[in-house]
């Protein structure tokens, strides 16, 4: 086995490994935790196992850490698919790899506070900071799509700092509106459609991450990076009337 894939702390401490998932699922995973490296690692390794075009493998999809594979019974079966995805595991170091090619940065604008998102205040007093810092924290640099995921096109955003591993609420929030910004572990959230949720609802977009009649339903993907950027009450309810789709929201490509 490649020396610098053992040379991991990961890796020594028992990743990546294989789960099977049912019948016709295995996962594949790279961290029990929330890791920069082990994100990276993932989606590189979805990406490579895409490229490879095994017979019976109809999905493959990336969390936070891992990968699952959905295969067809009667085409593959586990223990081949196994032996097939140890062997692509030793190829390389998966947790030095880079981010996907193909990333976007989008600049995203959105309202923070106020009667749209009534949680900013309890939210920035949880991370220890004041309404104002919190904005200020929230806007300052843009917040990596690490995962598209529990609905479709919701994208979970971050690391942020660590004095934002707030706790989720104790009780759900019936419903939040599509294009809610909401926080809790270190990650940030836009809902694609209205939601209930357990995280607190800081900030309002016009941006919607699913989009069933565009060419591409999903505009975010995983690696891409979003930069939130302040707007007022008046200049949101503007970008929802001119723009109900993306609610003035703009992408470029990264290097």
């Amino acid at each position: 086995m490649n020396a610098a894939v053992l040379s991991d702390p990961a890796r020594r401490a028992g990743f990546p490994h294989l789960v099977s998932m049912g019948l016709s699922g295995v996962l594949v995973r790279f961290s029990d935790r929330m890791d920069d490296a082990a994100n990276r690692a993932a989606l590189a390794f979805r990406a490579a196992v895409d490229g490879e075009r095994w017979e019976g493998v109809e999905e493959s999809a990336t969390s936070l850490g891992s990968v699952f594979l959905r295969f067809d019974p009667c085409l593959t079966d586990h223990r081949v698919l196994a032996e097939r995805l140890e062997g692509l595991l030793t190829r390389r170091d998966w947790y030095a790899e880079g981010l996907p090619a193909g990333r976007r940065l989008w600049r995203i604008p959105a309202l923070f506070g106020g009667p749209e998102a009534p949680q900013l205040h309890e939210a920035a007093a949880l991370a220890g900071l004041s309404p104002d810092a919190a904005v200020a924290e929230l806007t300052a640099r843009p917040v990596r799509v690490l995962t598209i995921g529990f609905a479709p096109g919701l994208p979970y955003m971050g690391p942020l700092p660590a004095h934002w591993d707030i706790p989720r609420q104790t009780a759900l929030t019936p419903i939040l509106p599509a294009g809610a910004v909401v926080v809790a572990v270190r990650q940030v959230i836009i809902f694609p459609t209205a939601t209930p949720t357990g995280w607190r609802h800081v900030g309002q977009t016009g941006f919607r991450g699913f989009q069933p009649d565009a060419a591409t339903p999903f505009p975010l993907r995983a690696g891409d990076e979003v930069l939130f950027e302040p707007v007022s009450v008046e200049e949101l309810h503007r970008l929802r009337n001119e723009d109900p789709n993306g609610g003035g929201a703009r992408s470029e490509a990264l290097q």
